[in-house]
């Protein structure tokens, strides 16, 4: 009997000459199994290839907490850099506008003739004021007193005469903000003359001194003037940054008072007496706040379509010029006279 045995045949590994290159199988990225998320395959050399990263951060809890406290530190910053700076800018452009406004009405070939009594528009400038010794050099003054009036400049008491008319007339100013026109009104001395110049003449006041708060008012007779400038002020170097009290300089009017016109107001809003601020720009306020909030979403939305440069290009300007508004809104939430 024969038997017969069958052998497998064998395969040669040599790849023949024609068989051509083998296809490598693409690798398919791998699920991680703690993040759900795709992983980068790995190259040849077992590194991962970089990533590009590009757009704002994924908008997690904690960059958002991060964004809302670097806005609000932006916001303080520059609201410190409008009050202290770039209000005094605003308002010194503003005294320029005034005071030529101002020298127009004096002109004799004017039509319209500086406002001298009556029913005064806030805003309306209605004197010149120079004194040297306190840094005053034909300061454009205001009608009214409010935080928002005031801005632009030293603001005449709606209630009180007009200078060189007889009666106590009032004049308040800042001091630490909006170009500071009244910071050195305590430097002033017992005889230094203070010019000012109205619709009806130049007149000149001889400082009596500093007043305090709270002191009972000189009694001035019919046939004399009395003028008051008022501002705020602190002890110590700093005193003009932490005002604490208010402070009054009484001059008196060394010329015969001249007449004043009927229907002068007697009464005055709260926010314009000395020390107060503007509630009214509460509501200002949070709109400018608003449009901050929509900007800034905005500006998101677009660094994660263009990148950084592009929407920082954009972007930046606009910003600016909503800080700039919402600290212009917010300057009249402080007293009027710091």
């Amino acid at each position: 009997m024969v038997t017969t045995t069958l052998t497998p045949p064998v395969t040669d590994p040599t790849p023949t000459a024609d068989a051509g290159p083998r296809p490598v199988p693409e690798l398919a990225p791998a699920v991680l199994p703690s993040t759900g998320r795709m992983s980068q395959p790995t190259g040849t050399d077992g590194r991962q290839p970089p990533v590009r990263l590009s757009g704002p951060p994924a908008p997690s809890p904690v960059v958002v907490t991060l964004a809302v406290i670097m806005t609000a530190s932006v916001i303080a910053a520059f609201f410190g850099v409008f009050a202290f700076g770039l209000s005094g800018l605003q308002q010194e452009r503003s005294q320029r506008q005034l005071y030529a406004e101002f020298r127009g009405l004096l002109d004799p070939s004017s039509p319209t003739a500086p406002s001298i009594g009556g029913t005064i528009a806030p805003g309306t400038p209605v004197a010149l004021v120079d004194a040297p010794q306190a840094g005053l050099h034909n300061e454009v003054v205001v009608e009214g007193t409010s935080s928002g009036t005031l801005l632009n400049g030293p603001g005449h008491l709606s209630d009180t005469p007009l200078p060189g008319q007889a009666g106590n007339a009032v004049l308040l100013g800042k001091s630490a903000t909006a170009g500071a026109p009244f910071a050195r009104i305590t430097q002033l001395r017992r005889g230094d003359i203070i010019s000012v110049r109205t619709g009806q003449g130049n007149f000149q006041y001889s400082v009596l001194g500093q007043v305090a708060a709270g002191a009972r008012l000189p009694t001035i007779a019919r046939d004399s003037g009395l003028l008051t400038l008022v501002t705020t002020g602190g002890s110590g170097r700093l005193g003009r940054l932490a005002s604490d009290r208010l402070i009054y300089v009484d001059a008196k009017l060394q010329s015969t008072p001249v007449g004043a016109p009927s229907g002068r107001t007697s009464t005055v809003t709260p926010q314009n007496l000395p020390g107060h601020n503007d509630p009214g720009a509460w509501p200002w306020v949070g709109l400018w706040l608003l449009v901050l909030l929509a900007g800034s979403v905005g500006i998101w939305w677009l660094w994660s379509r263009w990148g950084l440069l592009q929407t920082w290009l954009v972007g930046a300007p606009v910003l600016f010029a909503v800080l700039w508004g919402l600290s212009d809104e917010a300057m009249r939430l402080l007293p009027n006279v710091y």
